[in-house]
């Protein structure tokens, strides 16, 4: 049974973090809608022009387009020992669809990979990030600083705050997470595949638990 684990966490959680880690420790490749709708969108296919035009129009791009680019990227060959999927699903039909597309693979979603940390404390650790404006390296003012103030130790560029870090924002965008991806959390608890991880941890130890999740997920029977 190839590897195909969900990642969930809020804003700020270290899910980014995390998934670099894990696609560079399983070899898997980093699948997230948003690369794909960018990805298709500037190729030019029929799916990417059909994303486009309800992202132009301010709407939701439907799962049908969602779960064709999702199902071409999966048949690629670096996927053929699973994915690492992040920000999908985002809803329990879209969960049955990719139980579905799976399935037609001999495939199943391996293990649900949930990073939690409280919401206070999220907030907090958001109200210390910065990231440089030149090549997107991410620091915290009080766990990892630039070792120089406002320049990235990566490139040199300018370290700031970005605009969707403000408190009010984040507050709103992680109020938003846990009321859609709640719900997705108990679809997959009823299938005993979420392993849930304490995200406020630090970073190596929040991976040793992730990999401890993951041993425990292949010894079990495939969830089919």
């Amino acid at each position: 049974m190839a590897d195909f684990i969900v990642l969930f966490g809020p804003p700020g959680v270290g899910k980014g973090t995390q998934a670099e880690l894990l696609v560079r420790r399983f070899k898997l490749p980093h699948v997230a809608t948003g690369d794909l709708f960018r990805d298709h969108i500037k190729r030019h296919t029929p799916l990417g022009r059909l994303a486009k035009g309800y992202m132009d129009r301010g709407e939701l791009v439907p799962d049908a387009v969602t779960i064709g680019m999702l199902r071409e990227r999966i048949e690629q060959p670096d996927a053929a020992n699973g994915a690492l999927l992040d920000g999908f699903p985002r809803s329990a039909a879209q969960a049955d669809a990719l139980a579905q597309l799976l399935a037609e693979k001999g495939e199943a979603v391996r293990v649900v990979l949930l990073i939690s940390v409280p919401t206070d404390a999220l907030l907090e650790r958001l109200a210390n990030r910065r990231t440089c404006s030149r090549c997107g390296a991410v620091y915290n003012l009080v766990t990892n600083p630039p070792q120089q103030d406002g320049t990235c130790d990566r490139c040199g560029g300018p370290v700031v705050q970005r605009a969707d870090d403000q408190p009010e924002v984040q507050k709103k965008r992680i109020d938003v997470y846990l009321q859609q991806t709640m719900p997705l959390v108990d679809y997959y608890r009823e299938r005993r595949l979420v392993e849930e991880i304490d995200g406020q941890q630090t970073i190596p130890e929040v991976h040793h638990q992730i990999l401890e999740a993951i041993g425990r997920s292949r010894a079990r029977p495939a969830q089919r």
